[in-house]
């Protein structure tokens, strides 16, 4: 054998050990691998149902941790997410029992029910493997939960009127006061509904495996087509509803007004009659103590009554012209009469009139006096 054929051979020898080694290498890997699918790790928030060639033999739905299954394909796992969930189906258009077209936007929030009494009966009747076997996936579950919502809102919102969905209540009323059709009580009936309906004999939680947990409804709307006639509407309906406000108003102010117009004029009649009385008192009182102070001694008060003449009657440009028989010129003249206790009294009959001044024409004697 040549040297040739000899490092030939031996080349051929290599390469075939290198091949079996690299076939082991790769067998072993795949292998590993595929022992590890029947490893699974489970979350806590997670129901996990273990499939045997497409038979169900085991469910995980409490606590979380490590889960043995026979490797892929022959083992596989299905998971679903049992936190609560938020379902918000879009707006429907609806009619109420007034005829009135409304959007209705509605929220509901579900989970998978938990096992409960059922986690110790057999896995095939927990909610999870009915869940399982009756929707499948979260979003099949959402579409039969949004045609529940649907058809069960849509005939709660026809027995209701528009007004009925506007109203608000205030919490401080009494129950009487509270209205038998509002939003809370078709909330309510909404849920119950969603349930479990008239129709069915068992609750959707022993259908479904689903929880409800709670159903709102989110917002009320008018069809875009509509809004703007129908907020005119409602304005105009406020207005009638402001104008009816302010006519009884008004009819109210002038009850009250003219109610105080004669409250007033009365009490001002009693005033004025009382300050007539008053006035006629304090006049006849000063005329009293008046007379009493002339009948003291009445030259005094012609004095008096002749200087305050005096003073009505003169100034820088006065030029006047008496007879020598005015009680004015006598003062200028004679001077102050002597008072009472140096005269006897005088006669009514016999006193000066002070204002009794003779005619200009008088054909006696004048005296002219310029100041």
């Amino acid at each position: 054998m040549s040297p040739v054929e000899t490092a030939s051979d031996s080349f051929q020898a290599g390469r075939s050990r290198w091949l079996r080694h690299a076939v082991r290498v790769v067998t072993g890997t795949l292998c590993a691998v595929w022992l590890l699918t029947s490893v699974v790790f489970v979350d806590e928030t997670e129901v996990v149902i273990v499939e045997r060639l497409g038979r169900i033999v085991s469910v995980r739905d409490e606590g979380g941790g490590l889960l043995f299954k026979a490797p892929w394909p022959i083992g596989t796992v299905r998971r679903f997410d049992k936190r609560l969930q938020l379902f918000d189906p879009p707006g429907r258009e609806m009619f109420t029992r007034d005829k009135k077209n409304v959007v209705i936007d509605a929220y509901l929030c579900w989970r998978i029910a938990d096992a409960g009494a059922s986690a110790s009966e057999s896995y095939l009747d927990r909610p999870a493997v009915r869940f399982f076997r009756a929707l499948g996936t979260t979003q099949a579950a959402q579409s039969h939960l949004e045609t529940r919502v649907r058809s069960s809102l849509a005939t709660r919102i026809a027995q209701a009127e528009l007004s009925d969905l506007l109203r608000v209540v205030d919490p401080e009323s009494p129950p009487e006061a509270t209205p038998k059709i509002s939003l809370d009580s078709i909330a309510a009936d909404l849920l119950k509904d969603v349930r479990q309906r008239a129709e069915d004999a068992l609750p959707i939680e022993q259908q479904l495996g689903i929880e409800v947990v709670d159903v709102r409804i989110k917002r009320i709307n008018f069809p875009l087509g509509n809004q703007q006639s129908v907020f005119e509407r409602m304005k105009s309906e406020r207005q009638k509803i402001a104008d009816r406000y302010r006519s009884a108003g008004l009819a109210e102010s002038t009850v009250i007004r003219s109610h105080a117009d004669r409250q007033h004029n009365e009490v001002m009649t009693k005033a004025h009659a009382e300050a007539e009385r008053i006035r006629g008192e304090a006049e006849a009182e000063s005329l009293a103590i008046l007379n009493r102070a002339h009948a003291k001694d009445p030259n005094f008060y012609a004095v008096l009554q002749t200087l305050d003449a005096y003073k009505k009657i003169l100034n820088e440009r006065t030029t006047l012209v008496l007879s020598a028989s005015s009680s004015l010129f006598k003062l200028l003249v004679e001077g102050v009469p002597p008072s009472r206790a140096e005269t006897p009294p005088v006669k009514p009959d016999q006193q000066p009139a002070l204002d009794a001044a003779p005619p200009m024409n008088e054909a006696k004697p004048t005296a002219g006096v310029k100041s």
